[in-house]
């Protein structure tokens, strides 16, 4: 599962340059850091347990989850006003994510079965939330592209508003892309942790 709080909104700055005919320029900036939980047990109902107890919780809920990505926009725009119009001369779009995943801490004196499980679990938990940053990037970039193709304005006031109406759809839609993502993942669920544990015990020849 993931979150997205909403930190801030996809806030765009209003600055205005006189006239210049520099070509219009863009820029993402995306960063990501991770954080950890700690997860004890030496059974898998008990691994379970600390990851219902444990867990994050996503936005507007109390439900805790195995993992999460919180996610926030920012960003600014700067505008040229020359011939009576207005366009945008630069947009910079910023996305940070944080990854939050669980780390075991009672790993040693585990059964090797146990291991794989968790190995298995713990790979797909960091694959799922790690996409969710991947959306997020990708969107920022959609963002951008679409502030820098806006038509001229007959003033600089205006196209502040139609930048901030584009940054609104884009969150909206980061959004609905991440619910499908989410729904996608769970449906799939089942068949995917069987073919990664199938394949970890290939790898280690089996668990005793």
């Amino acid at each position: 599962m993931h979150s997205v709080p909403r930190y801030m909104p996809l806030l765009l700055g209003f600055s205005m340059a006189v006239a210049a005919c520099s070509p219009a320029a863009a820029t993402v900036i995306a960063t990501r850091s991770y954080s950890y939980f700690p997860i004890k047990g030496k059974t898998a109902d008990q691994l379970d347990q600390q990851l219902s107890i444990n867990g994050p919780t996503a936005s507007g809920s109390s439900a805790r989850h195995p993992g999460a990505t919180k996610i926030r926009f920012g960003g600014d725009a700067t505008y040229v006003q020359a011939g009576g119009r207005c366009r945008v001369s630069s947009a910079k779009v910023t996305v940070h994510t944080q990854i939050i995943l669980p780390r075991w801490t009672d790993r040693k004196g585990a059964s090797k079965q146990l291991s794989i499980i968790w190995d298995a679990l713990a790979s797909d938990i960091k694959r799922h939330e790690e996409r969710h940053a991947e959306i997020a990037r990708n969107q920022a970039r959609v963002m951008e592209k679409q502030i820098l193709a806006l038509p001229p304005q007959r003033s600089c006031e205006r196209m502040q508003e139609l930048v901030t109406e584009v940054s609104t759809r884009g969150i909206d839609e980061h959004d609905r892309l991440q619910a499908r993502f989410d729904r996608i993942e769970a449906v799939n669920f089942q068949s995917r942790m069987m073919r990664l544990l199938n394949d970890r015990i290939k790898i280690s020849g089996g668990a005793r």
